[in-house]
């Protein structure tokens, strides 16, 4: 083990993924604001240095396609991201101005955009999408077991509605990586092993041409809930931006908080609390991005603009947030 890994964990307290420890789930707890603990500084980032530079190694990788990785993979020189294996890089990974009533004091942002979401240079004229990953494993030497509550909020930049892919369906997604233990099956036999699943937020838009409603409108997907099903959440009815964040609690659960604008989160932006597919969430591994497009060949995705993905955790008992009712969503004009 290297000595660098293991000096990371003793700093911050954290639980090597490779080990098998894993804490009781507790009951009863209250939801868990995003933003709350201790701020990870070794991972997230404010995309404030003007040379913040990525490097997409093109090809990119294909594995869910052709089961072609094309190696070596994308990566940001501060070394904080990377590209997936399983479905690559964006196209487009800049840092640009920050879009006007950004975060105070905020100048650079980043620019998320594909043309070929699936295999480069050969559209499938399928949605595909791509993966913008968090480098939290290596940076950190391991996963934060939910004893530790792992939270993340991201802020979210979408464009005018002139500026979107004019496709019905899935257009970005804010996603973690978490895992835990269930019976696996394979060769007729059944084993107890380790399972990764990705829970998150997909932005959908709905063309006036598809929806019947005369207008575009467009909604937050929410994956997922118990029995492994994406539900409709709240309506996006303006542009502009948009505060994301995640929760994992002792008691296993995955919390989802969103809200128009850049102001902190608090617990009355509490969309919904899942053990999503039934799972009992163990372990925090990272979180990521989609990129989604038609993989047409000649149509761009939807520009959407990322400031200060931020990771926190806490070693201690977190205070109880009063919970709110969240109503029912409406279908509602985009804006």
């Amino acid at each position: 083990m290297r000595l660098h890994s293991i000096l990371r964990r003793l700093a911050l307290g954290l639980v090597c993924s490779g080990g098998l420890w894993a804490a009781e789930p507790a009951s009863a707890l209250p939801p868990l604001v995003p933003g709350t603990g201790q701020k990870v500084v070794q991972v997230g980032d404010d995309f404030e240095d003007a040379k913040w530079e990525y490097y997409p190694n093109l090809p990119k990788s294909a594995e869910n396609i052709n089961e072609e990785q094309y190696l070596p993979g994308g990566y940001a020189k501060n070394g904080r991201w990377y590209e997936g294996i399983m479905r690559g890089t964006p196209d487009v990974v800049k840092r640009v101005p920050t879009p006007e009533n950004g975060l105070a004091d905020s100048q650079g942002s980043l620019l998320l955009r594909s043309v070929f979401t699936g295999i480069t240079g050969r559209p499938s004229y399928n949605m595909q999408q791509d993966d913008f990953i968090c480098d939290i494993s290596e940076r950190l030497g391991g996963s934060i077991p939910v004893a530790q509550q792992p939270n993340f909020v991201v802020r979210v930049f979408l464009p005018p509605v002139s500026k979107w892919e004019r496709r019905s369906g899935p257009h970005f997604a804010i996603r973690a990586a978490v895992d835990t233990h269930t019976w696996e099956h394979e060769k007729g036999g059944r084993y107890w092993g380790r399972e990764l699943y990705y829970p998150g937020f997909f932005l959908e838009f709905e063309t006036k041409e598809s929806n019947g409603l005369g207008y575009d409108t467009a909604y937050i997907r929410i994956r997922a809930n118990e029995q492994g099903q994406d539900y409709r959440g709240p309506q996006i009815t303006k542009t502009g931006w948009w505060t994301f964040g995640m929760s994992f609690t002792a008691d296993s659960k995955v919390h989802f908080y969103c809200h128009e604008g850049i102001g902190d989160l608090t617990a009355a932006d509490k969309v919904a609390t899942h053990n999503p597919y039934g799972f009992r969430c163990e372990r925090f591994k990272t979180f990521f991005f989609n990129v989604c497009s038609a993989d047409d060949g000649r149509t761009w995705s939807t520009p959407v603009i990322i400031d200060d993905p931020t990771l926190y955790f806490s070693p201690l008992e977190l205070a109880r947030a009063p919970r709110s009712s969240t109503p029912a969503p409406t279908t509602s004009r985009l804006r």
